[in-house]
């Protein structure tokens, strides 16, 4: 446990102190709490998008529909389960920061938009595209927060495209 504590505690840049030191004084939830409950939000995301898979393909005519709300919400519960390491303060902040913006805007869309054309528009493409771009718009996010990832990424697309 300590060493998680230690590989969450660097500097932030704008603040002398650690991530760990900023996360206790924001909320009264004790570290191992935290964990207990990033496990857990983390886990049931990962559950609820591969139900939603499951889903796609044996939900019948609503199929894509229940994928859709399964992968959407799977996703929001992967996305809060750091809010439980970093506070909900922190969470909102990071996730504005320039380097996210565009990739929090788009995931933040698409997630609505998902859920906009299974329910209302009732489009199957739509529901895919929008899942897709969902998915793309997550790993972009996920890969800030990793030195040089999104640079590597870069570099293995073109790799992959030339």
């Amino acid at each position: 446990m300590d060493a998680l504590k230690r590989t969450l505690g660097g500097n932030d840049g704008d603040d002398e102190r650690g991530l760990v030191a900023q996360v206790m004084d924001g909320s009264s939830l004790s570290w191992s709490t935290r964990i207990q409950g990033f496990l857990i939000c983390f886990i049931l995301g990962v559950v609820l998008s591969v139900l939603g898979s499951i889903l796609l393909w044996l939900g019948g005519d609503n199929g894509l529909t229940l994928f859709a709300v399964f992968y959407t919400l799977g996703n929001v519960c992967g996305l809060c389960s750091t809010i439980f390491l970093m506070g909900p303060i922190n969470q909102i902040k990071k996730m504005f920061q320039e380097t996210r913006l565009i990739a929090t805007i788009v995931m933040l869309v698409c997630l609505v938009l998902t859920l906009m054309a299974a329910f209302w528009w009732k489009n199957k493409a739509l529901v895919l595209l929008f899942c897709i771009l969902q998915f793309l718009a997550l790993a972009w996010y996920s890969l800030s927060y990793i030195p040089f990832a999104r640079d590597a990424a870069k570099k293995c697309f073109t790799v992959c495209i030339s």
